[in-house]
């Protein structure tokens, strides 16, 4: 036993009941067992049981208190359990336009994407989405997590507050890694949507961080999609391949 561990016994068995002493045997391998140990302490010395402070107090004796300590252990982690995450399945090519046949567009400038009427000959504008799709820790009917990323970059749709208003953006995700698992407790949640189908290739697509709040786009043409409660104007989703 090192010099602490001794410290530590004799600095214990001065606060223990009238009548009984305190030796440490062995070193505690892990500071687990340091807990255990003074959880134990802990008992003896605020037990209201006159046989703890008797000499009939023996090893049996020691068993409910020990018992009881391990259960609040349990008890705790279950409390302390790691928080649930979404786990990356599987990525889909698609694209996207609304009840208007309007494609979305990168505008690079502003960093937005804009719903436009294409004419001829400029389907090549129209964005193309990498959608990865999530297994739900607690799944919600009818709906299935995903990602929404702009093919060929490293642009991602995300929604979160500014001055408390759910706002749609476009962020740049460095590390793509960061997206295989995500812990619904994190701030990476920022990055999910709920797609529930409504119809044959039409989908409503709501923040998983702002719940009842969706992408959607403007009325007007060629402006910036948004996130708002137009839940009944729904998105046609077209995956391809």
């Amino acid at each position: 036993m090192d010099f602490k561990m001794s410290y530590m016994a004799e600095e214990w068995s001065l606060k223990m009941p009238k009548g009984l002493d305190l030796k440490v045997l062995h070193h505690p391998v892990t500071m687990k067992s340091v807990a255990h140990l003074i959880i134990a302490v802990n008992r003896l010395m605020t037990s209201t049981s006159g046989s703890v402070l008797s000499t009939d107090f023996q090893d049996e004796n020691l068993l409910p208190i020990r018992l009881k300590s391990f259960l609040e252990e349990e008890s705790i982690l279950e409390r302390t359990g790691p928080p649930p995450q979404f786990t990356s399945r599987g990525e889909i090519e698609c694209t996207v336009t609304d009840s208007q046949k309007r494609s979305l567009v990168l505008v690079q400038s502003s960093m937005e994407l804009h719903a436009v009427m294409l004419q001829g000959g400029s389907d090549d504008r129209k964005v193309h989405l990498n959608m990865s799709t999530y297994a739900h820790p607690t799944p919600i009917a009818e709906t299935r997590p995903v990602a929404l990323g702009i093919k060929g970059t490293n642009l991602y749709l995300s929604c979160h507050e500014d001055d408390d208003k759910p706002t749609l953006h476009l962020e740049e995700v460095t590390d793509k890694n960061s997206l295989t698992r995500i812990s619904a407790e994190s701030d990476m949640v920022r990055f999910l949507f709920y797609k529930r189908d409504t119809g044959l290739s039409i989908s409503s697509l709501m923040s998983v961080r702002c719940p009842n709040w969706y992408i959607s786009t403007a009325q007007d043409d060629d402006q910036a999609c948004r996130s708002g409660h137009q839940r009944h104007k729904p998105l046609s989703v077209l995956s391809r391949g």
